[in-house]
């Protein structure tokens, strides 16, 4: 099992995650079940929080990205953590705002926000909308103007970093449905359109090279690329911009070969070298965000499934099935994410077997994991998933029309429910 500090095995031989039982988790509310420790997400954004006084003085906000999992308790969390958030369409800022957030704290992103999500969050009063190309841009700017806002903005940039990561999930190289490119121009093209831009205040430039990074290099470029660029803004229009948005992207553990860093070292050696482009270019340090999503929530979360049946094809594989999969985990099918499973109630015996967890939906690619070491199992046992609290509540679908799971909280050793359980009324409320 991975080294967790919130998860651990108890005298009877079971999984506990915050010092809860699993298996009294599934007893109490079935399965499949997505359980969240609270206590560990706090944990992380406070580290967040203390890393940003120590290398930036506080000048600067981490921002939770709110696609790794959304929903109104945890926009709660985050607000109560005094966090702000990073919302990338108009369902997560309707979320975030029934929720009580506040605006203010709150930037927009997307490569293809509709108008109707632009004059949502215009008139929502959020800090930032993140234009990411020049139809935006000009949209953006018609709209405030019609609405009469000043509207301060983000331009996402692409600074070519390769992040070395899966390639669905690197977004900082030029060939990338996000931002402008810096290498074409079309950046500095940007840059000058949004300063004259009538309605628009230019604020920050913002870039992400990537998610599941766990190389710091690849941060550090980033961050060198974009200080450079903010220089030849100033040479070239003698605007100095006041921020910078450095994105996220910091790896978790899924297996114990993954070696992820502490999130620490990744704020300390960019703060390196921002200070040290400040001093080259006499710069006034930029107020800075990071959007950490999956580092906050990944690690934070399980899966809990009921096996209901073994099958072992001889010389070839056994399966073992469980009463979810890609409806509540599409990551393997997406991208074979790699992930630990544990029988849950017999999580203090080894893993003497290879099999392949396969979920319930009627495709075959619908797998959570393959040939992976397991504990021997039955029909009736508790299998967990490790590191699922990030992209698999976001992700879930309704296939087959599958229900989508509850997901229950656990915070200083008692259980709430965050997200309710769907019903087969809930799948046809709005058939008509």
């Amino acid at each position: 099992m991975l080294n967790f500090d919130h998860l651990a095995v108890n005298q009877q031989g079971h999984l506990t995650i915050g010092g809860i039982d699993t298996t009294k988790l599934a007893q109490e509310y079935g399965t499949p079940l997505y359980v969240m420790d609270e206590d560990k997400i706090r944990s992380i954004c406070r580290m967040y929080q203390n890393s940003f006084k120590k290398c930036y003085h506080g000048n600067g906000m981490p921002l939770y990205a709110s696609k790794a999992f959304c929903c109104k308790e945890m926009c709660r969390i985050v607000n109560e953590e005094g966090m702000g958030l990073d919302v990338v369409s108009g369902g997560e800022l309707y979320t975030a705002l029934q929720a009580g957030f506040p605006a203010e704290r709150i930037q927009m992103h997307g490569n293809n926000k509709t108008p109707d999500e632009l004059s949502y969050a215009i008139n929502s009063g959020v800090g930032h909308i993140v234009i990411d190309n020049m139809d935006e841009l000009k949209m953006l700017d018609e709209m405030a103007g019609k609405l009469h806002q000043a509207v301060g903005v983000s331009l996402r940039i692409k600074p070519g970093i390769d992040a070395h990561t899966h390639q669905f999930i690197r977004t900082g190289q030029i060939d990338s449905k996000f931002g402008f490119a810096l290498e074409t121009g079309e950046a500095m093209q940007a840059v000058k359109m949004a300063i004259h831009a009538k309605n628009l205040k230019l604020l920050e430039l913002h870039c992400h090279i990537g998610s599941q990074i766990f190389e710091l290099q690849p941060f550090v470029l980033a961050a060198q690329v974009m200080m450079d660029f903010m220089q030849q803004i100033r040479k070239e229009t003698g605007v100095m911009l006041p921020e910078l948005n450095l994105g996220g992207g910091f790896g978790i553990q899924y297996i114990a070969s993954d070696n992820s860093l502490p999130y620490e070292s990744y704020m300390e050696k960019v703060s390196e070298a921002i200070g040290q482009k400040c001093k080259e270019y006499d710069f006034t340090e930029p107020k800075i965000y990071i959007e950490p999503g999956r580092s906050i929530v990944g690690e934070a979360g399980i899966t809990l499934y009921t096996i209901g049946a073994v099958k072992q094809i001889p010389n070839i594989r056994t399966y073992v099935s469980i009463d979810g999969g890609m409806t509540d985990n599409p990551r393997y099918a997406l991208y074979q994410s790699d992930y630990t499973v544990i029988v849950a109630n017999h999580a203090d015996q080894p893993a003497k077997q290879i099999v392949t967890v396969a979920g319930k939906c009627c495709e075959s690619g619908d797998l959570i994991q393959k040939d992976a070491p397991l504990q021997m199992c039955k029909a009736g046992d508790l299998l967990a998933v490790l590191s699922t609290g990030a992209y698999n509540y976001s992700m879930a679908s309704n296939y087959n029309r599958i229900p989508r799971p509850a997901v229950v909280m656990v915070h200083d050793g008692k259980t709430r429910i965050a997200v309710k359980r769907e019903t087969y009324e809930d799948l046809i409320h709005n058939d008509l």
